[in-house]
């Protein structure tokens, strides 16, 4: 059920907005108005009507404007999501928005598409920031943007850590309407890039708000925020609520309207299917190949909790013939972005990851998600699952539960209020591949003592380890987007 709650409606509205939604869809104003705070008749009136014969709302219904309807039919967007039906009306009211949804329900278009109509009402450089907790998340948004202001020739730049500072500069310097950026990244840039500034930035938008704060990327938002112009519209997108996220909202918005598409605050979508298998500890290897040889063909993630046994993963399943391709924090950026291009092409049909890919990517044809490691919380475990069933279809999401996780698994349950099916494995069938297992397994720990002797050299896969400051050890602010896992 999807809920607006709806405080002050008489705020500063922009008048250009008001005038272009007016005279683009007259219907704009009481679409918003019903979704923000449904008056009593019409909700009766709806409740006796038959649900198949209520027209579903297009984006032209919601006030875009036409070149940008068109951008979302050639991307595919054939109706808005809940989050994009009851936030885009809001938004060009020119209000401050906090957009509470679960992963994969269309956040992203949700406060893209009201930030290019008001950029093509009024273009100027430096017209939207959009802060990400991670590097792979900022290329995506910055690729969405792109697709949906195509039309309108909207320039972006990505500012991300891993990759060199000049040309980031350079591309800074050629004024783009909008920059995406991890918070570490462009902090360095606003202190050191000459010319570079804000001061006239009219839309912030913080995706994946709750993210943002857990990798401690507080004290950064608050120096951000003190050289950004207090006259702007600001966005708070996010999967989840916390202390820290209503603490962020208070310090940056005015007088928000929260939109909250989800009934449970751990909630997963209905198309998805969850279970777990429980096994003892040393077969977890073997349960793994025989859950990959049950779905065949299919496309797969396989989370694990640390850089060490995502790389060993990918290597053992490679051995045993798996199309698998790592992705973690201490791939170089390259390899990251080409780990992930390699997946969403099918030309790799497992992606091992640590929890750098449980956020915010879109992938789109995702069928099963394997929990080799529980997650640490119940949060990441939503996210985890949602990168499958995205967008109205079906997925699978198994987790592996040793005698060890028993009580992790419990918590999850816990919080998602129901108890989950168990898998249902014919153990003589599982231990066929046990023997193959073991033969890739001491592969897999040959590979991994050469890559462990290389690491630190030119072109190793690994990178060195973190570098420590002389107080022992605060990360870097270039590295705090790297999410080691």
């Amino acid at each position: 059920m999807s809920s607006v709650k709806r405080r002050k409606v008489d705020g500063d509205v922009p008048s250009g907005l008001v005038k272009k939604s007016k005279k683009t869809a007259p219907a704009v104003e009481s679409d918003s108005e019903s979704a923000a705070s449904p008056e009593p008749e019409p909700a009766a009136a709806e409740s006796e009507a038959p649900a198949e014969e209520t027209p579903l709302k297009t984006f032209k219904d919601l006030g875009i404007i036409d070149s940008l309807c068109d951008a979302c039919t050639s991307l595919g967007y054939k109706n808005p999501t809940p989050i994009q039906a009851e936030s885009i009306p809001l938004a060009l009211q020119g209000r401050d928005l906090i957009g509470l949804a679960e992963t994969g329900s269309g956040k992203t278009a949700a406060f893209a598409l009201p930030i290019l109509q008001a950029l093509l009402d009024k273009p100027q450089p430096f017209f939207g920031l959009i802060l990400a907790p991670t590097r792979e998340l900022a290329y995506q948004i910055s690729q969405q943007f792109e697709a949906l202001g195509s039309l309108i020739s909207v320039r972006c730049a990505v500012i991300v850590g891993g990759m060199d500072m000049v040309p980031q500069a350079i591309a800074l310097g050629k004024k783009p309407h909008i920059v995406v950026a991890t918070p570490g990244r462009l902090l360095d840039h606003l202190e050191n890039t000459k010319g570079f500034s804000l001061r006239s930035l009219k839309y912030l938008v913080m995706d994946e708000a709750d993210r943002l704060l857990d990798l401690d990327f507080g004290p950064i938002l608050d120096k951000i925020l003190k050289v950004l112009p207090r006259e702007r519209r600001t966005y708070l997108f996010s999967a989840t609520i916390s202390s820290k996220v209503e603490s962020l909202q208070r310090a940056s918005l005015r007088d928000p309207l929260r939109v909250s598409i989800s009934t449970n605050k751990y909630q997963t979508v209905s198309t998805l299917l969850q279970s777990y298998i429980f096994i003892p500890h040393p077969h977890k290897d073997t349960y793994l190949v025989y859950l990959l040889n049950e779905f065949a063909g299919q496309s797969a993630i396989i989370f694990t909790r640390t850089v060490n046994e995502t790389q060993r993963l990918a290597i053992l399943l490679r051995t045993l013939g798996f199309g698998a391709i790592p992705l973690h924090g201490q791939l170089s950026q390259s390899s990251r972005l080409g780990a992930l291009n390699k997946f969403r092409a099918g030309s790799r049909e497992i992606l091992v990851a640590t929890d750098v890919a449980a956020r915010g990517l879109d992938i789109p044809s995702v069928d099963v998600v394997l929990n080799y490691d529980l997650p640490p919380d119940s949060k990441t475990y939503i996210h985890r699952v949602g990168r499958t069933a995205r967008a109205g279809k079906s997925g699978h999401a198994i987790s592996i539960v040793t005698q060890y996780d028993v009580e992790i698994w419990l918590r999850i349950e816990a919080a998602l209020g129901k108890k989950q099916k168990e898998y249902d494995a014919v153990k003589d069938e599982v231990m066929v591949f046990k023997a193959r297992v073991e033969e890739a397994q001491r592969h897999a720990r040959n590979e991994m003592k050469n890559l462990h002797e290389d690491r630190g050299k030119k072109g190793a896969t690994l990178k060195g380890r973190r570098p420590k400051d002389a107080k022992g050890g605060k990360r870097g602010r270039d590295e705090m987007d790297r999410e080691e896992g």
